[in-house]
């Protein structure tokens, strides 16, 4: 992928800072919420952007949905916190905490398996993928720790959040909850970086380009359809901050 565009722009949005904190809380905001509906919406959560805030901010039960749905939620905005505080802190991201954002997703939804890789084979729905046996997912893990130490200061953030980003979800450490925990660990490595988490749409032509460029890279090793899929985000993303600001 092109890197010249994400470079540029990231450029642009460091010149602007520090930006004003009402900008910034503002973004942060808008984004928790948006990031929160489209990571729970892609796994098929059914509440609405507008009820996704109203449970955020102002605490509300919607009528006729499932109590899931709304744990989904708040727990997915306290995972949220929970890797901010771990940027704040500069905070490495190891096997502990990894399984410590995967706890918060499933709190009070699954806690038995919470933060616990699966001791079940699993199979993905709408996917020719088949996951790694249960038996050697510790293992698995542990090798792409390795990967992840040896390349975080080797390649592009983009490319190192989005590889991590397939890489993780390949190897389906969990029983439940691998798709929000993945995109969370991904924004993690990106924000790290210093870039704004890219969003990634539960509308229907994202959610299908981004099932399909992961199928690709799982199916015949070919990584790049997803890389740029996650570079559109970015882009997406670093633009929109810029434009608060300008």
């Amino acid at each position: 992928m092109d890197f010249i565009t994400i470079d540029r722009l990231k450029k642009e949005l460091d010149a602007l800072t520090p930006m004003p904190p009402a900008a910034v809380r503002n973004l942060e905001q808008v984004y928790r919420v948006e990031w929160t509906y489209n990571s729970n919406a892609i796994e098929g959560n059914t509440l609405t952007l507008l009820e996704t805030k109203l449970v955020l901010e102002e605490g509300l039960t919607i009528g006729g949905k499932k109590l899931r749905e709304h744990f989904e939620v708040i727990n997915h905005s306290e995972a949220i916190s929970f890797i901010e505080d771990m940027i704040s802190s500069n905070t490495e991201l190891t096997e502990y905490m990894i399984k410590s954002v995967h706890h918060l997703v499933l709190k009070n939804i699954d806690d038995e398996n919470a933060g616990r890789y699966r001791m079940i084979n699993v199979m993905i729905s709408g996917s020719r993928h088949i996951p790694p046996n249960f038996a050697i997912v510790s293992e698995k893990m542990e090798q792409l720790m390795t990967w992840y130490q040896a390349h975080k200061d080797q390649l592009h953030p983009v490319e190192l959040a989005a590889e991590f980003l397939f890489r993780f979800v390949y190897i389906h450490p969990f029983a439940d909850g691998n798709g929000r925990t993945a995109r969370l660990l991904m924004n993690l490595v990106l924000m790290q970086h210093g870039y704004p988490p890219p969003i990634l749409k539960a509308a229907d032509t994202d959610r299908l380009t981004y099932y399909e460029a992961l199928e690709e890279a799982s199916l015949h090793g070919n990584v790049n359809p997803f890389i740029a899929f996650i570079g559109d985000a970015v882009v997406e993303s670093l633009r929109r901050y810029i434009g608060a600001v300008t």
